[in-house]
């Protein structure tokens, strides 16, 4: 290489936060439903659940840390799921259902084959974070799931603005 020319770059993998990391949750999201379809705002408010198990009365401990303002993930997730569930797709470790509500996305046979390769204590925490999701939402319907969120999201990290609010008090 001459001194004119720029060394290559191999492109940097991002795997938290990523398309790849939502689609890999939204499989255990999809397997613990054991056949049923659901929509993508379902598996957003799902996928909010799984890692922050905690926010709800009676959860589990949440799998990822406390973040302030951590229910304003729910506006950001969307299109990061969708992006994740189409990378599962051409895995076949999903598929689409066409119905009159529109798309939703359903398990596959790979789906259960492939988790059960997964031996890690997170992949386990995420089997029993999915089938405690199934077990408590799973019977809501989309308008008492949304109002669940909904009611919900503005306190979800709002403890952090308590503890904001006394650090800055004047004594």
């Amino acid at each position: 290489m001459n001194s004119t020319e720029k060394p290559s770059r191999t492109p940097q993998v991002r795997p938290f936060n990523s398309a790849l990391e939502y689609g890999f949750r939204t499989l255990f999201i999809l397997n613990a439903a054991r056949g049923h379809a659901m929509d993508l705002e379902r598996l957003v408010s799902y996928d909010y659940l799984l890692v922050h198990s905690g926010d709800v009365d009676d959860g589990p401990i949440s799998l990822h840390p406390a973040m302030p303002h951590r229910g304003t993930e729910l506006l950001v997730k969307r299109s990061v799921i969708h992006a994740g569930l189409t990378q599962m797709l051409t895995k076949e470790l999903i598929q689409i259902v066409f119905a009159p509500q529109g798309f939703l996305y359903r398990a596959t046979e790979m789906t259960a084959a492939f988790i059960n390769l997964l031996k890690t204590a997170y992949a386990q925490d995420l089997v029993a974070r999915a089938d405690w999701i199934i077990e408590r939402f799973g019977r809501y319907t989309d308008q008492e799931l949304e109002s669940f969120m909904s009611q919900n999201v503005g306190r979800w990290g709002a403890e952090f603005d308590r503890l904001t609010a006394v650090d800055l008090l004047e004594l």
